[in-house]
């Protein structure tokens, strides 16, 4: 027992010396306030050999032994891999963007940006799996899958498809979901992926211009069309209210000429009533006379008529043959010489026989 305490009493002294030692040569190590830290232990003296589990945060400083310790810092913040066929702009100062088949089979080039963080809970998985730092995530892990992936996706499109927004914008979102699929795992999440710019081969280019020229011409020639469809409209239109003024003043005319026509023909009609009425009462006056002459007095008023007509006459009884020769007047011989019996005769006769 005396053995051990006193060897203890010796070992005590080194220790407290080691443990002073390495606290004089610890060295400060810090995370910026987008930085999560990421400790290594080299040797397993005070714990488990290798990377640790445990994430420091941001914005600290802290105290470890150069020799004992690694330490890697990875930033939270939003990155971008910007992919451009373009030497003037993106990632790397040489072509760069990327190169496929639209599934109509043409070439086409496609410029994106792809936006991507880090989770900072799995910063230790990152190191110990993936990548040292965040330049070699970027290169080896982020460039790789979105060099390959993304072109798959909109190599579905057809060509002219690239014109339109929304279409450009579903496949964008398709990228996005197929790349968190495969860098969740690794620690890296995927927030957008944008289409910068597209470009055709320089066939296929001219196609497209040669067609727009033509779908500008035939726009055009459209518009002219439709231009003489609205004039000769617009003309039609006139010619309607042309001929409905013309017809209206017609209207207007038929109906004068046809009031003033019921007019006249009311007053033509009642003349003709009148003419008719007086017709019938003379004839009636002419029937009631023959009725009269046709009686028995009808003869003595007719031959009262011819003395009358005779009054105041001279008669000359011219003689008949030799000498003086005095003979009598017959009256009614002279009567029926003048056919006055006849028309009373007449008068008393039916009508129709």
């Amino acid at each position: 027992m005396k053995t051990a305490k006193t060897t203890l009493n010796i070992i005590r002294p080194f220790g407290l010396l080691i443990v002073l030692v390495l606290v004089a040569g610890c060295m400060p190590y810090s995370t910026g306030p987008t930085e999560v830290g990421v400790r290594t232990r080299k040797l397993g003296l005070f714990g488990p050999k290798g990377v640790e589990e445990k994430v420091y945060p941001p914005g600290s400083t802290y105290f470890f032994v150069p020799f004992l310790s690694d330490w890697h810092t990875f930033d939270t913040r939003l990155n971008n891999l910007d992919m451009s066929g373009s030497e003037a702009k993106g990632d790397r100062k040489s072509r760069d963007d990327l190169l496929f088949k639209t599934i109509d089979g043409n070439d086409l080039s496609l410029d994106i940006i792809v936006a991507w963080r880090i989770d900072p809970q799995q910063a230790p998985k990152i190191l110990q799996q993936v990548a040292i730092n965040m330049d070699e995530l970027k290169e080896n892990i982020i460039r790789t899958v979105t060099r390959s992936k993304p072109r798959d996706v909109f190599g579905e499109l057809m060509t002219e498809d690239f014109y339109l927004a929304d279409k450009r914008a579903a496949k964008a979102a398709e990228v996005v979901a197929v790349l968190n699929k495969i860098l969740n795992p690794y620690g890296v999440i995927v927030e957008n992926v944008g289409t910068a710019d597209y470009r055709f081969s320089p066939e296929y280019q001219k196609a497209i211009e040669d067609r727009k020229v033509a779908q500008q011409r035939a726009e055009k020639a459209k518009s002219t069309t439709r231009a003489t469809e609205e004039e000769y409209l617009s003309k039609v239109e006139e010619a309607k209210g042309e001929v409905g003024k013309v017809k209206a003043e017609a209207d207007g005319v038929f109906e004068q000429a046809k009031i003033r026509a019921e007019a006249n023909f009311k007053q033509e009609q009642k003349t003709a009533e009148a003419i008719r009425l007086e017709g019938q009462a003379e004839a009636e006056g002419i029937r009631k006379m023959n009725e009269a002459l046709s009686g028995a007095g009808g003869e003595a008023v007719v031959k009262l008529a011819i003395a009358e007509a005779l009054s105041g006459k001279k008669i000359m009884l011219v003689p008949m043959g030799e000498g003086f020769d005095v003979r009598s007047t017959n009256i009614n011989g002279l009567l029926d010489m003048y056919g006055i019996k006849s028309i009373a005769r007449d008068a008393q006769a039916p009508s129709g026989k």
